[in-house]
Parts: structure tokens; sequence; C-alpha cells
């Protein structure tokens, strides 16, 4: 595809009949007369991308690459993408990288305490900013002016970003890539499972959910998308779950399961379910502060079961070795 090679600025809806623009006829076709976009079409380059290249260059270094993915938005999927990033680093034996593709919502910079840092370019490559020694980030909230800013892209421009941060990010040898995603199943999704096809494939992907059915109707969704592009789900995790009182103990159900919940659901689409975490308003308020929840509450219920989730998550990418 060379769309991300074209001066988007100046394209063009393509005609009823457009033969493509990567083929040979691109420009040339009895449809392309009258076309706007025909100049562009008709000199731009055909065949394979070459940035494709790049990228499988860059992804050679890569172990393994994990989506995070929600069908809904406000699900807690950054959140749980900047905790298990942390799990992975604090193990202290992996070398990890987190990626935000999240463009119009990049919260990863704040959650991470990195509001405020500037990217660097050396002879390798873009520097992702760095959390700890084995622990780096790249997001396009380190390119805004201020974290007020809106990214008003269409999804070519998306596109090229994401082709940016995997083949002109200098990733080094990382143990893990986890690739927070926005909601749904839209542009991002496609270009990272197109872009990663070659560069060997994504190892799974985890799907993030709360408990009521208007989320789980959207993560549905989100699972067949991945079993329509070939990638593994490693399993579904259910945010929110129920919020136990710190003064009388007493659990209550702040968003009711009633469907059942991403158990069930998991259940009847044959989908491994990883477990449930809790409320806590301490994770709020540790992702506001940019700290590791995880790190700093090591008694708590939720960081048991974010702990328990994790352990599954690395078992089954060890074991489930997967390309798309």
């Amino acid at each position: 595809i060379v769309l991300a090679l074209l001066d988007m600025s100046r394209f063009e809806p393509p005609p009823k009949d457009c033969p493509g623009f990567e083929t040979e006829q691109a420009g040339k076709a009895s449809a392309c007369a009258g076309c706007p976009n025909q100049t562009i079409c008709s000199t731009a380059p055909k065949g394979p991308d070459p940035d494709l290249v790049d990228i499988a260059a860059r992804m050679e270094l890569v172990k393994n690459k994990i989506l995070v993915l929600s069908g809904k938005g406000g699900v807690g999927k950054s959140t749980f993408s900047a905790q298990l990033s942390h799990a992975f680093a604090h193990s202290g034996e992996a070398n990890v990288g987190l990626m935000d593709v999240d463009i119009c919502g990049p919260s990863i910079p704040r959650m991470l305490g990195l509001e405020g840092e500037e990217l660097f370019q050396s002879g390798s490559g873009w520097q992702p900013v760095s959390v700890l020694d084995n622990l780096s980030v790249m997001s396009i909230g380190f390119l805004l002016n201020s974290t007020d800013d809106a990214v008003i892209w269409r999804g070519p421009k998306k596109n090229q970003l994401i082709k940016t941060f995997l083949k002109d990010v200098d990733w080094g040898e990382l143990d893990y890539l986890v690739i927070d995603t926005p909601p749904g199943t839209s542009d991002e999704h496609l270009s990272l499972a197109s872009y990663l096809k070659d560069a060997g494939g994504i190892d799974g992907a985890v799907i993030i959910t709360s408990p009521q059915e208007i989320a789980l109707m959207d993560v549905r969704k989100e699972i067949n998308f991945c079993k329509k592009m070939n990638i593994s789900v490693i399993g579904v995790v259910e945010n929110m779950a129920g919020f136990v009182c710190p003064n009388c103990k007493k659990e209550s159900q702040i968003f009711a399961p009633s469907t059942g919940g991403a158990e069930k659901m998991s259940q009847d689409m044959q989908i491994p379910f990883l477990g449930r975490i809790p409320l806590d308003p301490l994770i709020a308020r540790a992702c506001d502060e940019g700290k590791s929840y995880v790190a700093d509450y090591p008694d708590s219920e939720a960081t048991k079961q974010f702990k328990l989730v994790f352990e599954k998550i690395t078992t089954s990418v060890r074991e489930n070795k997967r390309v798309v």
C-alpha cells in the first residue's frame, strides 16, 4: 500500500471504479479520467510498501508483541496497559516497551508520569522516553504542544504515524512490546495487523471490558475482529469488577453483570478468561500521579488480581507463540 507515501493533504476521495492506488493502472485507466488524484496516482511508487522491510528489521529485536484492546472506551484499557508494562519491568527479567497508538486520546504519558517529556532523535532513530532502565514509552502525546491539543486526523495520517513508531523508533532489544490501542476495530488495528504480519506477527491480544452487557456487546465484536485477522486472543479481563468498602468490607457491584459478565461471555465464545480486577480509587489516583499501582500497593486485593492476570498472560505468550 502506498497511501502513506502520498501527500495526503492533496488527496481526494477516489472514483467508484478506481483501479487502486498501488496497481500499474493507477492514474492510467479510463476510470481515472477527470479524477483530481490522477497525477498523484500516476507518479506514485508502485508495488510492495518498502517501509514493511524496515518495520520487519526493527521488529526482529522484539520477542513478544502484545495488543491491549477494548470494544468500549472507558473500561480501563490504558490503565491495564500501563500496569502490565510496569509488572513486566518490575519482574527484573524483561526489557519492556509501551507503544501508545491511541492517537486521538493519548493518556499513557500521564499514566507513566512522563508529561512534558520531549523526544530526541539519534543516528539509530527516535529515542523512546524512559520510565525505568528497562521500560520505555512512545506516544503522540510527546509531540503535542499541550495536553489539551486535539488530534484531528483521518486514517492515512494515523497509519503513517504507526509506521513511524514501528520502523523509526529505536526500541532496541525488547522482551515485550505492549501496544495500547484505541477502542473499537478501526484503522489503527487494521494497520498494526498489516504492518506486523511480515515482522514476526502479533503474539496475542488481551481484551479489557467492564462487567455490564453494554460493554460486552462491543467486546464480542473485538473478539470476532481478532478471529478474522488471525490474531490469537490471550484472554479477556473483567475490569471494575465489584467494589469492596474499605470500612465495612462489604462488596457492591457498581457495574452489575446483567448477562453473566465477562466470564460467561468468554465461555460462550470459547476464549480464555483471565480474571477480574476490582474497583479501587487508588488505581485512578496512581494513574493520575503517574505511578505504578502494583508497586505502590503490593498488598491490595486489586494488586493480587493484577498479578494473577499478568502471570496468565506471561504463561500464555511463552507456551502459545503464534504468528499472524
